[in-house]
């Protein structure tokens, strides 16, 4: 390890579909989290680990910043705001389409307790028809802020992103190596398996199914009669019988179109074949009972 070995932890925050998920999966260059046009996408926080041979930078993507209401919505605001203690640096992302408005007004009024640097990412540049309406944008939010850094970026696209990561690099203190070279994040395989079921289901449902569904993983275990498959059962958790139906689907069709997008990723994730079990189950109201999101993973003591 480099005499002069820099790492650091930098927190990403702001409001929902501003691209957090998709900067750090670019950055840490594969899928660990879920991505979807759906607000509130992220529920947890996602922690993600960049490495290079002088570097190790520790990334937390974090569930958008909304005004909450419900149970869930109040846990995934204070995870937000509680991945920023403790950190090197903040990320602060917007995109280039947006404008600034009271959410956001608020989201830096509590940035400004903060000691910690701040930096403005400007997310989904490739979307801007003209250059000027970039410097538009940013004129808006130095006066509300002085960042310590502005960068333009298209987290799709990877523009600018790695630009943005070697100017990070240099601002970070000299220390250790926190996690091994090959270690990407801290979540065990049963929340990332979880997360991409979840995803698939964001992905194929509109109106109220996607936030009313939560996954968990009951069992991942390989099959020793088979080296290569992996035999995972998981549960569907939504609020409403009728929402059960319509994640099962006309003969079970939408389940099985859930099973099939979802084994690709989880194949990706693993390195092994899959086959997955799901079940659907109804939790009534379950976003807004604080008791069964401990249950369900939605507690401040789970990442």
């Amino acid at each position: 390890m480099s005499n002069n070995f820099k790492s650091g932890f930098i927190s990403i925050i702001g409001k929902p579909n501003v691209g957090k998920s998709t900067l750090l999966n670019t950055i840490i260059g594969h899928k660990i989290a879920i991505m979807s046009d759906k607000p509130q996408t992220t529920r947890n926080t996602v922690l993600g680990v960049y490495t290079t041979s002088d570097a190790q930078i520790i990334f937390t993507d974090t569930p958008g910043i909304h005004h909450p209401h419900d149970a869930l919505g109040e846990f995934m605001n204070d995870s937000s705001y509680n991945s920023i203690k403790g950190v090197d640096a903040i990320f602060y992302m917007v995109t280039a389409t947006d404008r600034l408005n009271t959410l956001d007004k608020e989201i830096i009024e509590r940035l400004k307790n903060t000691r910690k640097p701040i930096y403005l990412i400007i997310n989904k540049i490739d979307l801007l028809k003209k250059k000027s309406d970039l410097d538009k944008v940013v004129v808006q939010y130095m006066n509300e802020l002085p960042f310590k850094g502005i960068y333009p970026v298209s987290a799709l696209e990877k523009t600018n992103v790695d630009t943005l990561l070697e100017e990070i690099k240099g601002l970070l203190p000299e220390g250790p190596k926190y996690y091994p070279d090959d270690m990407i994040s801290d979540h065990p395989e049963r929340f990332i398996i979880g997360e991409l079921i979840r995803e698939k289901i964001l992905q194929l449902t509109r109106e109220e199914v996607p936030h009313s569904v939560a996954v968990t993983v009951d069992s991942l275990k390989k099959l020793p009669e088979e080296e290569d498959l992996v035999e995972i059962y998981a549960t569907i958790y939504v609020e409403r019988q009728s929402q059960k139906k319509i994640i099962i689907g006309n003969g079970g069709s939408l389940i099985k179109e859930i099973k099939r997008r979802a084994k690709k990723d989880i194949k990706a994730l693993l390195g092994s074949q899959c086959v997955i079990d799901l079940w659907v189950k109804v939790k009534e109201d379950w976003k807004d009972r604080k008791d069964v999101l401990r249950t369900l993973g939605y507690s401040k003591d789970n990442y």
